[in-house]
This record gives structure tokens, sequence and C-alpha cells, in this order.
């Protein structure tokens, strides 16, 4: 059984477990069994995904920066990706707000009953600051911090100092390839336990949250699911078409798996290991492209995030019956975009980028208790949105750049290979001789 085809089982069976369990309502069961030991099993592996964030991104972007060896098409597809990521950011918020105003969820709805403490708004960044921001005072604080943008920009300076350093690199970036090499073989460890991680996240998730918090904001949650499927089904598909004339069915088919931990996590940046992944050996982008679009556009691209805020917007305009008018919605689309630039691809980071929004068009932030309850797993919807916007651009770049391997990408059992992780007997008495300074060492009899 492929690993794909085992991942869909844990998510299914998570789901049917978790909807069990939250009818049947057993203290012990949830408290203990599903919150205890699933959460101490998904809290684990999602640990584990984002433990090779930053070293697979430094790596794998340091071998693309040099691969690439010309600092002027490195400039070409960093330009192309953010014009790409900006773009498809303000067709998704605009297309949520055009649903939403045409649905029109939330009239008549009352607030009555509704707990609105414990929500405090966060102060939009000027554009100003967004920018100066991507300069990291510390470096090293970055890594830690996982400030993606911040890493992104000090490695690619790293990668074009070691261009310019010609010969005396080569030691530098033989060592980055085979750290990436390392990184991509620890990421099939952890893809091995992906299942059983998958099961247990989905299976909290569903025992905790429940149908009936659904039942007060469904429109809502209608109109919000609607957004964002025809985002992902046909503004992207038409994108990827068009721009690059690949098979929107192959690309689907070929990221599903992205999808499902995209789905699982709630989180782009855990996904990264996964998404760069499903391009480079599954749809056949050059890494020298992949490294760079996919960290970046998990950073600044939130095509589901903004179809979150233009749908709530419009949903608590018409809860506390405000008229935005055409200014407001003008607003809204730009405010989306530039906190999506500055925000990190975290759980419920949503939450905190749509109390900038309503701060500026003047709507109550104590309304998002109204959808607080539902927001976990309409996060999880949307970052498998976001991360299928990020290979998408990534597939277009690689494609207009002849950074695509066509082979690859047209065989449909390209990066299906189970990962090996059984260690060669012979290959283990080899290194150890090595390491203690025998490297002619003989395997033992």
């Amino acid at each position: 059984m492929s690993l794909t085809m085992k991942i869909l089982i844990g998510m299914i069976a998570g789901v049917i477990v978790g909807v069990v369990c939250n009818a049947v309502g057993n203290s012990f069961i949830n408290e203990t069994i599903v919150a205890g030991f699933l959460g101490m099993i998904g809290t684990m592996f999602v640990n584990a995904l984002k433990m090779l964030v930053v070293p697979l991104v430094v790596f794998s972007l340091i071998c693309g920066v040099t691969g690439i060896g010309d600092i002027k098409v490195l400039g070409r597809v960093g330009g192309k990706s953010f014009a790409l990521y900006i773009m498809t950011t303000a067709i998704a918020i605009a297309i949520a707000i055009t649903i939403a105003i045409v649905v029109a969820p939330g009239a008549g709805f009352t607030m009555d009953g509704v707990d609105t403490s414990g929500i405090t708004a966060k102060e939009a960044p000027t554009v100003w600051e967004v920018f100066a921001n991507i300069v990291p005072t510390n470096p090293i604080n970055a890594f830690a911090q996982g400030e993606m943008l911040q890493i992104i920009f000090y490695v690619i300076i790293v990668g074009i100092a070691a261009l310019m350093l010609g010969e005396r690199s080569k030691p530098f970036v033989e060592a980055c390839e085979y750290m990436n090499e390392l990184m991509m073989k620890i990421v099939g460890i952890v893809m091995a336990a992906a299942p059983y991680g998958v099961f247990a996240l989905i299976a909290k998730t569903f025992t905790q949250q429940g149908i009936e918090l659904f039942i007060p904001v469904i429109a809502y949650v209608a109109t919000l699911t609607g957004a964002l499927f025809l985002h992902l089904f046909v503004t992207l598909m038409l994108l990827l078409k068009l721009l690059s004339g690949l098979s929107p069915r192959t690309f689907m088919q070929k990221m599903r798996p992205a999808q499902i931990f995209a789905f699982s996590t709630a989180s782009s940046n855990a996904t990264i290991p996964v998404t760069l992944r499903a391009v480079t050996e599954r749809l056949g982008a050059n890494n020298s492209v992949a490294s760079f679009t996919v960290p970046f556009g998990a950073t600044i691209n939130m095509d589901g995030t903004a179809i979150m805020q233009g749908v709530a917007t419009v949903f608590l305009a018409n809860v506390y019956g405000v008229d935005l008018g055409l200014g407001g919605y003008l607003t809204v689309i730009a405010m989306a975009v530039l906190a999506s630039i500055g925000t990190a691809g975290v759980p419920g980071v949503g939450l905190v980028m749509l109390t900038m929004v309503l701060t500026q068009v003047g709507l109550p932030i104590e309304g998002i208790a109204l959808i607080l309850g539902v927001d976990r797993l309409m996060d999880m919807i949307r970052t498998a949105v976001n991360i299928t916007g990020d290979a998408v651009v990534t597939m277009i770049v690689a494609k207009t750049e002849n950074q695509i391997d066509m082979a690859v990408f047209e065989n449909p059992n390209a990066g299906m290979d189970e990962e090996s992780l059984d260690i060669d007997p012979a290959a283990e008495q080899r290194l150890k001789g090595a390491a203690e300074g025998h490297p002619h060492a003989q395997p033992a009899e």
C-alpha cells in the first residue's frame, strides 16, 4: 500500500473516531486517550515536521542559489514569485468578498449569549515596517524563532557571497548539497510516521470541535468553504493552465499528500518539507526554483487566509448592520494582502490578521467570538489552499524559467518509491571504520 493511501486511511479513520468520541462524550476517552495520548502523538508529529523546516530551507536554498549561478536569474525568479503571490492573494480575497456579498451570511444574526471576552486587536504593520523587518538584526535569533522571511533573506545573501568567491566555495557548496540530501532523508524518516500522526491530529480535532458548533454559523461556514473550493479548483487551476500549460489534473493528483498534511497540521510552515518534496520529486520542478518559492510562499502567500478574512468581514458587517461600501471592501483587500506578507504561516494566525482588518474598517473585534469555535476546522481547509497556491506559483515560475523536468511531471509514478529506512551492514561497518581513522576497514564476518 502506498504512503498516500495510508495517510488517506489515517485521515478518514481520524474523522470517524473523532466524531464518534465527540458524540459519546465519555470524559476518560476524550480527556485521557484522545486529548492526552493522541494529542501527544499529534504534537510530536507536528514538532518533527517543524524540526526539519529551518535546516531544510537553509541548505536547500543555498543549493538553489548556487545552482542558478546567476544573480540576475535569481532576481527574476524572486520578482515573478512575489508578483504571482500578491496577485493570487488579491484575487482570492476579491472572490471571497464577491461571494459573501451575494450570499450575505450573518444577515439577521444576533450576538446574544456569545462570550466576547479575551479578544484583543493586533495593530496592523505599515508597509515600510513589513519590508524593513525582512532584514534580520540577528540571524541566529531569526533561525531560532523561525522567522522565515528573515531566514530567506540571510541565506540568499550567503548564497550570493558564495557565488562571488567562485572556486573557493566548492567545498562549502558540496557540504550543503550533502546536508540537503541528509535533510531529505530525515523527511523520509518522519514521513514513515505520517499515517499515525495524521490520524492522531484529525481524531483530536474532531473530538474537541463537534458538529454542533457549526449550526449557529452554518451560513458563514458554507460561504467560506465554497469560496475556498472555488479558488482552489477554479482560480488556481486556471492560472496554472494559462500561465504554464501544465495539466491541472496531474498537478492535483500529485499534490494530494501535501494537501492532506496541510489539512492535518493547519500550518503552512510545518508543511514546507512535504510541499518541497512534492514539487521537486513528484512534479519535476528544479530545486533551484522550488527551494526559494516554497518557503517564500509559505510566508507571504495566504490565499486561504485572505478568503477567510473577506468572508468573515462581510459576515460580521451583516451581523452588526454596517455598510462597508466600496472603500471599505478595497481597504479589506489591501489590508489582507499587506498582513499576509508580514505574518507567519502557523495555526490560528488568520484570526490575528482578522483583528487588523476589522480594526481598519471600524468593525468591533468582539465579533470574532462568533467564528472562534469553527476556526480550527476552517483553518485546516484554508491551509490546504495556501500550500496549493505555493505549488502552483512554483510550477509556473519553474516552467517559465525552463526549470522543470516534464518527464517527471508526466510520470504518474515519479517520486512514489517508498523511502528505504534500512541500513546496509557493510556500509555501516565502513562508516564506523572511517570514523575510527580506518577508512578501509572491512565489514565484520
